[in-house]
């Protein structure tokens, strides 16, 4: 039976070392390609993750599967000439979360069946996590741990049933358990304290999934939970950022040194500082999940190109600005059913989150058909008239630089996928990878 690679990381977490890897939560076509290529020079693997509203069975919010997901991944590396076997496919809040407001029994098979697509796809890591109520759950109490953790090892016997007849998978999937406070896709508004998790109740949670793994029968499967989700004190809201401090999570980190075979999974970790990942990673938060920092800074990237597009081409006779930001506000407003339930304010307000907000919930608007083609526009444009290094000097200096050096095209794809490259060097930094 081949070994999955994660288990090096638990393994040196284990022997003392700061070993960590981060995980991709995005499925944005230009994160994914600049993560990849980011990668492209170094033997590490690199793990991209899903989530249950961004890909299911019956499609998501992307519109694909766990075999499409698979395949789109697969597919870019290709192009990039990333090797497919560095890539390790993850599922994340991968249960009911979706399915809520239905019965129990019918949002649980759901959750069985999405679990056993993504294993049948050849992921190999999968977030276990039923923690919400489901429509038939009792709706003014909180769901008994003892209930979710029999829900997340009924998944688990799911997963391990289609990996036992599933020709994709590359090893046996690994699984992480447990949840963090704020629900997939990040708080409803802006946090001013988070608390840290409480060793006792790690103790507690692990110790009544593992009964429930027991009572299953899924004693083998247990030696495969590598993962542990817990809050290490870290959030963001709009404009508000919780940075890590480490003193605030000692506890919790000398916890996890007494299981040989766990470390932390920590969520909402965009926006920290290479400080606190590298510390995050020496405290056995070894699994850092990041997802709308890398939109924000492709955002960054195509709202600087977008103004420099008018700046320097508006006006210019035969040359149709895109106007991507106008394009993206237009259609935020024409749907506002991805933005309107988390950002809060006053119409100024609002118009400003709906562009700077660390939530990014303008990276859902992306794939828009408008919105798309706005920016392909804009790729055009500055790809047949370069942008001028000085004007380029005004509006992403860090890029400039690196095209007076010789080190990065004036290319408008290559500026954006530099952006977020810079974005991801605080990670790979942090996590020093090598499985």
């Amino acid at each position: 039976m081949k070994k999955n690679p994660l288990f090096n990381i638990v393994e040196a977490q284990k022997r003392g070392e700061a070993k960590g890897i981060y995980s991709i939560c995005s499925s944005n076509p230009y994160v994914i390609e600049a993560c990849l290529r980011n990668a492209l020079n170094s033997d590490d693997y690199i793990l991209i993750e899903s989530t249950s509203n961004q890909v299911n069975q019956f499609g998501g919010y992307t519109g694909m599967t766990p075999a499409q997901f698979a395949r789109f991944l697969y597919e870019t590396a290709d192009r990039v000439g990333f090797p497919r076997d560095r890539i390790l496919l993850g599922g994340d809040h991968l249960g009911p979360n979706v399915w809520q407001r239905e019965p129990a029994e019918q949002a649980m098979q759901k959750s069985y069946d999405l679990v056993a697509d993504c294993v049948r796809a050849g992921y190999s890591k999968i977030h276990l996590d039923a923690s919400m109520r489901l429509g038939d759950d009792p709706q003014n109490v909180p769901l008994s741990t003892q209930t979710s953790a029999l829900r997340a090892a009924k998944m688990c016997q799911a997963a391990e049933a289609a990996y036992a007849t599933s020709p994709n998978s590359p090893f046996p999937p690994v699984y992480i358990i447990g949840t963090e406070v704020p629900i997939p896709g990040g708080a409803l508004s802006g946090e001013n304290e988070v608390h840290v998790t409480l060793p006792e109740d790690a103790r507690e949670t692990i110790e009544i999934t593992r009964a429930a793994f027991r009572e299953l029968g899924l004693e083998s499967a247990w030696e495969r939970v590598i993962g542990l989700v817990v809050q290490p004190g870290v959030e963001f809201g709009d404009s508000s950022l919780i940075a890590y401090e480490r003193e605030n999570a000692a506890a919790l980190s000398r916890f996890v040194e007494g299981y040989d075979h766990l470390i932390f999974e920590a969520h909402s970790t965009d926006y920290q500082s290479p400080e606190a990942l590298r510390q995050m990673v020496e405290d056995h938060f070894a699994i850092l999940k990041v997802g709308p920092a890398l939109t924000f800074a492709m955002r960054e990237a195509v709202f600087a190109l977008d103004m420099m597009e008018q700046a320097w081409l508006g006006g210019r006779e035969g040359v149709v600005l895109s106007n991507v930001q106008e394009v993206l506000e237009q259609v935020m407003l024409d749907q506002p059913g991805y933005w309107n339930k988390y950002y809060e304010g006053d119409e100024n307000d609002l118009r400003f989150a709906r562009k700077y907000s660390y939530s990014d919930r303008l990276r859902y608007y992306w794939p828009n058909e408008y919105v798309d083609k706005a920016l392909q526009r804009l790729i055009s444009n500055l790809t047949e008239h370069p942008v001028p290094v000085n004007l380029l000097s005004q509006f992403m200096p860090q890029q400039y630089r690196k095209v007076m050096d010789s080190q990065l095209s004036n290319d408008p794809v290559a500026l954006i996928f530099d952006k977020i490259q810079m974005m991801v060097s605080d990670y790979t930094c942090a996590c020093k990878c090598h499985l």
